[in-house]
């Protein structure tokens, strides 16, 4: 058995704990000015200044706060899933900007329609149709 407890469990000293969640995310550039125009173009985000541009909470996400999940890959890194009104509209304006489309809307059995992007210098971006 591994040292990480399940998912909800107690700490090591046998406490009742609670899930963490997601509080905080970062994208990291090697041009952050161009990332910063693009994402700021992208999904209308207000990017601050500064070595640290710092990017606000939007509004209406899930509550309590966004959730995520842990997978299997063939690289290791942090994917992005930002929510969009018009999917078709969002691939088209994330091409005009530098990125590029990688994957055509597609529905998951159950759950939403989804869509994917690469953003100016690859990072993988996953549309969520409102």
């Amino acid at each position: 058995m591994s040292g990480v407890p399940p998912s909800g469990a107690g700490s090591t000293d046998g406490a009742a704990d609670w899930a963490r969640p997601v509080v905080h995310w970062e994208i990291e550039a090697r041009d952050p000015e161009r990332q910063r125009a693009f994402y700021s173009a992208m999904f209308g985000w207000r990017i601050g200044d500064g070595p640290i541009m710092s990017v606000p909470a939007g509004v209406g996400g899930p509550e309590p706060g966004p959730g995520g999940h842990l997978r299997a890959s063939h690289r290791s890194g942090v994917t992005l899933y930002i929510q969009v009104r018009d999917l078709a509209e969002s691939l088209g304006r994330a091409a005009e900007l530098g990125g590029s489309v990688v994957a055509e809307p597609f529905d998951v059995p159950g759950g939403p329609t989804l869509a994917a992007i690469s953003d100016p210098e690859g990072n993988p971006v996953v549309l969520v149709q409102q």
